[in-house]
Parts: structure tokens; C-alpha cells; sequence
């Protein structure tokens, strides 16, 4: 399996780069803004990207397809571990989500899904067992806890588009 690096680019978001079998390098940038930046670097310096091109995030789903997107799609359910009944998983607050400047409590989460927030990643920072009085704001990651079925109905309405 190719080995993937990851460095994070602090106020930024994450670079995600491997070698191809070929020797050139490639990497993805996937920005706190939800945009990904695919990036080829230069076989002389690979230090200096000779390519780039942006992609929103439906274009970044879009060529993730293109190229067999469900080795991607399995990574990412992967990420998502039962235990028993028992579902975790991390939810992007989106710039588009209703509850940007909410409270936890306003979206009445647990209420609603049955899912619990056990902890918020803002940039590099853990926010561990966050309260009802934490705000949620877009680029933030939801660690969440509940059913799968709770998680689905959790994802829903956290990525809602605002009206």
C-alpha cells in the first residue's frame, strides 16, 4: 500500500501527500474552507509544487469518483467504529450549517438523534467534553457519540444548509 504523509499547515489545514510508483510526488490540500488543493511538485525540487488547481468540494468529490472513489469512501467509513451498538464519529461543521454561532444546546442534538458531542476539534485544538454553552463555528469538527442510525440523522441536520 503507498504510504500517505500527513503535515499540518497550521491556519491552513492538512497536506496529504505519497510518491507515485513513477517517482513523482502529489498531494492534496484540504483546507479548513472545505476546498482541496491538489498540488504536483516538481521532480528537481521537491520542495516546489510545479501544479496546482483548486477544487470546491463537490469538485473534489467529483474527481475522487473519477479516480475509484470508493478505496476513499472505504478510508472514510473506516474512520466511523461500532462498538456494539455503539457508533463514533467526526462531523465538519460546515460554513453552510445552520448552527454556526449556535450553541450545542440550541441544536438540541441529543434531543433530536440521540447523539452525544463528546468533543470539538477547532484547527489543531481539542476541545475534549464540550458543554450545552460551547459554540459551534465552521471549520470545527464534531466528535460525536450514539447509534449509527443517531449519527446519520446527526450528520443531517448539522450540514442542513442554512435558510
Amino acid at each position: 500500500m503507498t504510504e500517505i504523509n500527513e503535515t499540518k499547515l497550521p491556519g491552513v489545514g492538512t497536506l496529504h501527500d505519497f510518491e507515485s510508483q513513477s517517482g513523482g510526488r502529489i498531494g492534496v490540500i484540504a483546507h479548513h474552507a472545505d476546498r482541496r488543493e491538489v498540488v504536483i511538485y516538481d521532480s528537481a525540487d521537491p520542495d516546489r509544487v510545479s501544479e496546482g488547481v483548486t477544487l470546491t468540494a463537490e469538485e473534489a468529490r467529483t474527481l475522487a469518483d473519477l479516480l475509484g472513489g470508493t478505496s476513499v469512501t472505504k478510508r472514510l467509513d473506516d474512520l466511523r467504529q461500532e462498538i456494539s451498538g455503539l457508533a463514533i464519529d467526526w462531523l465538519p461543521i460546515s460554513s453552510n450549517s445552520p448552527y454556526v454561532g449556535k450553541t450545542i444546546g440550541e441544536t438540541e442534538l441529543r434531543t433530536r438523534t440521540g447523539v452525544s458531542v463528546v468533543a470539538l476539534v477547532r484547527g489543531d485544538q481539542p476541545l475534549p467534553a464540550p458543554g450545552p454553552d460551547d459554540e459551534l463555528r465552521a471549520g470545527d469538527t464534531a466528535v460525536v457519540v450514539g447509534t449509527a442510525e443517531g449519527i446519520d440523522a446527526a450528520t443531517e441536520l448539522l450540514t442542513a444548509r442554512a435558510r
